[in-house]
């Protein structure tokens, strides 16, 4: 019988390749920029306008674009805000749409995702009249008018490292990048670290399949669009025995749902957002999330600029403030053990107290 492959660092390096070989030259311009500009009703406040930009997974994408969006939206509803959106298929895409956004008289542009930062600066610094806020990333020329929304998601990841550790029945977890960069890297070290934590307090020895902390290199598909290629990576590590998968690849991780549908022994940890109820088919697979509270963050940035109390310093979420976290058990609750549970909770509060701390060469600043 043929041995499974093995996904080691150099094979994911050469899959990554691969992959934007293939993807070849940048799409044509009538298929970019889908400047899906949808207008709220009229706010009363100032004639607030906030705008929002996604990157290239767009606003259904189930994970941090949709939440970006679902903060506007709540905005919109609740402050009476002006909002429009432009959604990306490209990085080609970003320039083009901040400066449509601009053209419109947004008062504030928020960009969805690290690959945004080069086109977020840029624009900052060439229109200090507009504000500017961006999701996953800071501003490298930090301005007044730029506000970085950043979250330290090591800490929620640590703690799903933890509950995947004492859960797997293999002694085997794995996880795979979208794109090898510090907002999809952190999820991997918290991840990792959360199961070493495991292991020292209970004497097991569960591997992590997929990244390699110190080296920072592992399994990555070189996109988030590509959900054949997530479910192609998740078999493969099932393949080597992992039993509890962590994709932190957007929408490229409705393939490691697949895999596990079809599988039907696999668990996943979902990020950014409470998979159990964005993938309501995929419920029963989902054990828990590493949420990043990015709504909360959008809603209060738009709000504190309507309130006329607008702050150019860095927003960082934390487990302490609120801004990371994981989710609920659901369907899993029952299954999980009352002491894992306490052992959870336990590293959590230490986590918020500062009496834990959990380090990641990508933590934002």
């Amino acid at each position: 019988m043929k041995k499974p492959m093995k996904i080691t660092a150099v094979a994911a390096c050469a899959a990554t390749s691969l992959l934007l070989a293939a993807c070849g030259a940048a799409p044509d311009s009538t298929m970019s920029s889908k400047a899906a500009q949808s207008a709220g009703s009229a706010s009363g406040n100032g004639n607030i306008k906030a705008c929002m930009v996604s990157d290239s997974g767009g606003f259904e994408d189930k994970s941090f674009n949709e939440s970006g969006k679902n903060g506007l939206e709540k905005a919109k509803a609740e402050l009476g805000v002006d909002v429009a959106y432009s959604e990306s298929q490209s990085v080609e895409d970003f320039a083009s749409n901040i400066s449509a956004q601009i053209q419109q008289n947004c008062n504030l542009i928020i960009g969805v995702g690290f690959l945004m930062a080069k086109a977020m600066d840029e624009a900052a610094q060439a229109h200090p009249e507009v504000k500017f806020a961006l999701v996953d990333s800071t501003f490298e020329n930090a301005k007044e008018n730029a506000k970085a929304l950043v979250f330290n998601t090591a800490e929620a990841a640590y703690l799903a490292g933890y509950a995947a550790a004492g859960m797997t029945g293999t002694g085997k977890v794995g996880t795979y990048l979208g794109m090898n960069i510090p907002t999809t890297a952190i999820f991997a070290d918290g991840f990792a670290d959360g199961i070493a934590k495991y292991n020292e307090d209970h004497g097991t020895k569960v591997e992590l399949l997929g990244w390699d902390k110190e080296k920072q290199e592992g399994v990555a598909v070189g996109n988030f669009e590509d959900a054949p290629k997530g479910k192609q990576f998740t078999m493969q590590l099932i393949e080597q025995g992992a039993d509890i998968i962590l994709p932190v690849a957007g929408p490229v991780g409705n393939g490691t749902l697949a895999a596990a549908k079809e599988n039907g022994n696999v668990s996943v940890v979902w990020v950014d957002a409470d998979g159990y109820l964005t993938n309501a088919d995929f419920g029963s697979f989902i054990m828990t999330s590493v949420m990043k509270e990015i709504g909360a963050a959008v809603f209060d940035t738009v709000k504190s600029l309507r309130d006329g109390k607008w702050d150019g310093s860095a927003y960082v979420g934390t487990i302490a403030n609120g801004g990371v976290g994981i989710a609920p058990f659901h369907d899993f609750d029952a299954k999980i053990p009352a002491e894992l549970k306490s052992e959870i909770d336990k590293l959590k509060t230490q986590i918020a107290e500062g009496k834990l701390k959990v380090e990641s060469k990508n933590t934002p600043q």
